[in-house]
């Protein structure tokens, strides 16, 4: 008898999300299947890997990458385009560390003007992300949704505390993607959701962010999380659930002892950097492997080494 391989039929599908304008522009989602698993249906698209810049000169990023960019880090303008031309990410983030209450403190007039000015130097999608400070992000993020009207961006991300801020005015205000910030639990992300759908913005336009962790600090919870939430969202169809999945690796990675310890501290592991590079790829292929549809890394070499990845699986 000829074998017959089983196959999964799910009843769900992930929101096919587009991020970006013109040809460069992207979608994520579409999916009929767990991550990868062509032999049971539709994967849809492709994951996407961006790079992630700053609003400001990267003082606290491991003194190589600080080298590498040095001529062109005190710019985000520049350091965009340098990015986009060197490496060829599938997207930008930028980060507007800058603006953080407990730092500079930029206003989110400067960041309006800063985002405006990179997303019409570069041809690639812009994510942009905020200081973690939820208060600060709903007025930045405010004044950043209408500063790159048109560029369909993804604002990175909508929060339990600030949701309706960043939601009305990335969302239904100025047509940016929204992302949905929640911390490495189903339910809150499917209230999120939910929260996000009632104020008016449509789950086509929303991309999860879930939370992440880096490889060996929790990140079995933050895997079972996604699984949970791929399997609800496909075999229940829950569509509270099946918006794509985008996980800013980078953010966790380089803050970790294994990523940060000195050389001198710790000579039985090896060179600081090689390190740096070995959590960040192993936690965003992971994560890909896992559900993400998207994932946001900071060295070269990982990007790099990530895109390769999806190449050979997708």
């Amino acid at each position: 008898m000829a074998f017959k391989m089983s196959v999964q039929d799910y009843k769900g599908k992930i929101n096919e999300v587009e991020v970006g304008k013109g040809e460069k522009a992207f979608k994520l989602g579409g999916t009929g299947t767990m991550a990868f698993y062509d032999f049971d249906g539709d994967t849809g698209n492709a994951p996407k890997v961006g790079i992630e810049i700053l609003d400001i000169a990267p003082e606290e990023w491991i003194p190589s990458l600080q080298e590498l960019y040095k001529d062109v880090a005190v710019n985000p303008v520049e350091w965009a385009k340098y990015v986009e031309k060197e490496f060829n990410p599938d997207f930008i983030c930028l980060r507007f560390l800058g603006a953080d209450p407990n730092g500079l403190d930029k206003s989110p007039e400067a960041c309006g003007e800063i985002a405006k000015a990179v997303v019409e130097a570069i041809t690639v999608p812009l994510v942009i992300a905020g200081t973690g400070n939820h208060d600060k992000d709903a007025k930045v993020f405010e004044k950043v949704a209408a500063s790159v009207e048109g560029h369909n961006c993804l604002i990175l991300a909508a929060t339990e505390e600030n949701y309706k801020a960043v939601g009305a005015a990335a969302g239904l205000a100025y047509g940016q993607k929204v992302g949905a910030e929640s911390s490495v639990d189903i339910n809150l992300a499917k209230q999120l959701n939910v929260l996000l759908g009632q104020l008016g913005v449509k789950y086509e336009d929303v991309i999860m962010h879930i939370g992440c962790s880096s490889v060996g600090y929790g990140f079995e919870y933050l895997i079972s999380t996604i699984d949970r939430i791929r399997l609800a969202a496909l075999g229940q169809n829950d569509k509270t659930l099946q918006m794509p999945i985008i996980t800013p690796v980078s953010f966790e990675t380089w803050n970790v002892k294994e990523s940060i310890a000195e050389v001198e501290d710790a000579p039985e592991w090896g060179d600081r950097e090689e390190r740096g590079i070995g959590m960040e790829i192993s936690t965003a292929a992971s994560i890909m492997a896992v559900g993400a549809d998207a994932v946001i890394v900071r060295h070269p070499k990982s990007l790099e080494t990530i895109k390769s990845f999806v190449e050979a699986l997708a």
